[in-house]
C-alpha cells in the first residue's frame, strides 16, 4: 500500500523529539529540487493591449448599433480592466461605452483596493451603502446621452443587475453583449497565445516529473497533490490536477469511490495551471506497469481521434465540423453512434483562454466559423463503462494556415507523457 515519501516519514519519526513541526512537515513534501520556475521572463498583459482590445470592442458595438456594455467581476472584468475582484451582493461594475474611456462603478470604501489592479485610464464613480448602485449606472449612461442606444449586458452579469438597471433606467434598452465580448475575447493576439503557451510547457513538465514517481497504492488525490507541487515549483498557478484510477476513468470527471493504482490499470490525468490568468489543459493517459491489448487498442484509436480533430480544423469551417469528423471515425470503430456509450461521451473540445471552458465549443452543430486566434482543447476520449476510459487531450489555436498545437500529443501508451 503507498504512503506518501514512506521512507522520508520512518527516518524523520525516529528524529521527531528534536525536530520542530515545520521540520516533519517539510520532510513529508516531495522532492522538488529538480524543477525550476519557467516565468521569469514573463510579461503580463499591459495598458496598450487593453487600450487594443478596448478600441475592438468599440468598433464592434458600433457596428452592433450598442451603445455600451455592461460587465461585473469575473475573467471579462480582468480582460478589458485588469481588475482582479470577487463578486458579492455589492456590486462592482465596468461599462464601456461606445466613445470615450469606461467607468467604473464601486463600493465607495473598496476604491482603493480597486484602483491596486485598474488596468486602464477610466472614470470612477462611487456608491454608498444607503444608495443603489444601478443608479449610479443609469446616470452615467444619461451623462454620457448613451440611453437612446441598446445597452449590452455580458452573458455572466447575474440577473439581478440588469433588473435592477431597468427599474433604475425604464426607458433602456437592454440586450445581450456577446456580438461584442464574445468576438473580442474568442481571437488571441500575440501576447495571450504567448502566455497561454507557458502555461501548457508548465502543465507538461510537470507531467514528465510526474509519471516516473506514481506508485503502487496511490490514490487520485495523491497523484493530483503531486502535480500541483509541481505546477507550482514551475512558476504555474494550478487551476486543477485530476487522476481517475481503473474504472473510475470509464466516466470523464470519474466517481465518488476512491480507487488506488495497481499493476495493469488504467490511469488518466486531466490537469491544467494558469500564468497571469491565460490556463492550459492537458490530459494524459497511461497504464502503471504493462499495457494489455485492449489498452492499447483504445488508446491507439484516442489518439486516431485526436488527429482527425486536428486536420478537420480549417478556417471558415463551422466548429461543429470537427466534433463531427470525429464521431464519423468513431462509428467506424463500432462505438457510438453520436454520443452514446461506449464511445464519445462529451463534446470533442471547448474553447479555452482566461476560462478553462470559453465559447465556442467543437461540438455537434455549432455553427460558428473557425477564425485564426481562436483556440480549443482537443480532447475526443472513449469511455467504455463498467471497464476504462482513454482521453488525450491536447490544446491549439488557428492560424492562417491551419491548427498549431501549444502541446504536441503523445506518440503512444508507452510513451505517454
Amino acid at each position: 500500500m503507498y504512503q506518501p515519501n514512506r521512507r522520508r516519514l520512518i527516518a524523520t519519526a525516529a528524529l521527531l523529539p528534536l525536530l520542530s513541526l515545520s521540520d516533519v512537515v517539510r520532510a513529508a513534501q516531495p522532492d522538488l529540487s529538480a524543477l525550476r520556475p519557467m516565468t521569469a521572463d514573463i510579461k503580463p498583459i499591459g495598458r496598450a493591449e487593453r487600450a487594443q482590445r478596448l478600441a475592438r470592442a468599440q468598433a464592434l458595438m458600433r457596428a452592433s448599433g450598442i451603445g455600451a456594455v455592461l460587465i461585473e467581476p469575473g475573467s471579462s472584468l480582468v480582460y478589458f480592466t485588469g481588475i482582479r475582484w470577487g463578486r458579492s451582493e455589492r456590486p462592482l461594475l465596468a461599462i464601456l461605452p461606445v466613445e470615450g474611456n469606461p467607468c467604473i462603478i464601486s463600493p465607495f470604501f473598496e476604491e482603493p483596493r480597486m484602483r491596486e489592479t485598474l488596468g486602464i485610464p477610466a472614470e470612477v464613480r462611487v456608491w454608498q451603502e444607503d444608495e443603489d448602485p444601478l443608479a449610479v449606472v443609469a446616470g452615467l449612461l444619461k451623462d454620457r446621452k448613451l440611453l437612446a442606444r441598446p445597452i449590452g449586458i455580458e452573458e455572466s452579469v447575474r440577473f439581478f443587475i440588469p433588473d435592477a438597471l431597468a427599474h433604475a433606467a425604464p426607458d433602456a434598452r437592454i440586450v445581450s453583449a456577446n456580438p461584442v465580448v464574445r468576438r473580442c475575447r474568442m481571437i488571441k493576439t500575440a501576447p495571450e497565445l504567448m502566455l497561454m503557451q507557458r502555461a501548457t510547457d508548465i502543465t507538461i513538465a510537470a507531467y514528465r516529473w510526474l509519471h516516473p514517481r506514481v506508485e503502487r497504492g496511490m490514490t487520485g488525490s495523491d497523484i493530483g497533490a503531486l502535480m500541483d507541487a509541481a505546477m507550482t515549483k514551475l512558476g504555474g498557478s494550478p487551476e486543477f490536477s485530476m487522476a481517475l484510477v481503473g474504472e473510475a476513468a470509464a466516466y470523464p470527471h470519474g466517481t465518488k469511490a476512491v480507487r488506488r493504482v495497481d499493476a495493469g490499470q488504467i490511469v488518466l490525468m486531466d490537469c491544467g495551471c494558469t500564468v497571469e490568468g491565460y490556463q492550459s489543459d492537458v490530459s494524459r493517459t497511461f497504464v502503471f506497469g504493462a499495457a494489455n491489448a485492449r489498452q492499447r487498442k483504445v488508446w491507439d484509436q484516442v489518439h486516431q481521434g485526436q488527429q482527425t480533430a486536428f486536420l478537420a480544423a480549417r478556417i471558415g469551417h463551422p466548429a461543429g465540423s470537427v466534433d463531427d469528423a470525429v464521431r464519423r471515425l468513431y462509428t467506424s470503430f463500432g462505438y457510438g453512434p453520436g454520443y452514446k456509450l461506449p464511445g464519445l461521451s462529451h463534446r470533442t473540445g471547448h474553447g479555452i483562454g482566461l476560462d478553462g471552458h470559453e465559447p465556442v465549443n467543437l461540438v455537434h452543430g455549432e455553427a460558428t466559423l473557425l477564425a485564426p486566434g481562436m483556440c480549443f482543447s482537443n480532447e475526443p476520449g472513449i469511455y467504455i463503462p463498467g471497464s476504462f476510459g482513454v482521453r488525450i487531450e491536447d490544446c491549439f489555436y488557428m492560424t492562417q494556415a491551419g491548427p498549431t498545437w501549444f502541446s504536441e500529443p503523445p506518440p503512444s501508451i508507452d510513451q505517454p507523457v
